[in-house]
């Protein structure tokens, strides 16, 4: 799977906010928040579905990677969505993991895993 998703009963701003708290524990700030529904709309595109995209980074580990291999770059910072499906809340992200097979630099799959693991620990804190 390309993906990591988990499932809340917490509404959509309770579980952006949860997700936020979490991401700080581990020096992940969000850079940006797009509320896609409410950008559609004010486009004049009806869309009822709730979706928040955040992008997500630690500036220490961004300048790890990029030192590393600046293709890197083509991935940051991180994406998460939070969005509602059937009536239930969801947390996901691409795997970092996944991303990194495209670089074909074997010297960053260590930082894509912790990273990985990192994101992963603070989206199941915050459901």
């Amino acid at each position: 799977m390309f993906h990591y998703t988990v499932e809340t009963d917490k509404p959509i701003e309770e579980a952006v906010s949860s997700l936020e708290a979490s991401l700080k524990e581990e020096k992940f700030g969000v850079l940006w928040h797009f509320d896609i529904k409410e950008t559609l709309e004010s486009k004049g595109l009806e869309f009822e579905q709730p979706y928040r995209v955040l992008e997500v980074c630690n500036p220490q580990e961004a300048k790890n990677v990029l030192e590393e291999n600046q293709m890197v770059g083509y991935f940051l910072p991180c994406k998460m969505v939070v969005y509602e499906d059937g009536g239930t809340t969801k947390i996901g992200l691409p795997k970092p993991t996944a991303l990194i097979e495209m670089v074909n630099d074997d010297a960053l799959k260590q930082f894509a895993q912790d990273i990985e693991d990192r994101l992963v620990t603070c989206m199941d804190r915050a459901v």
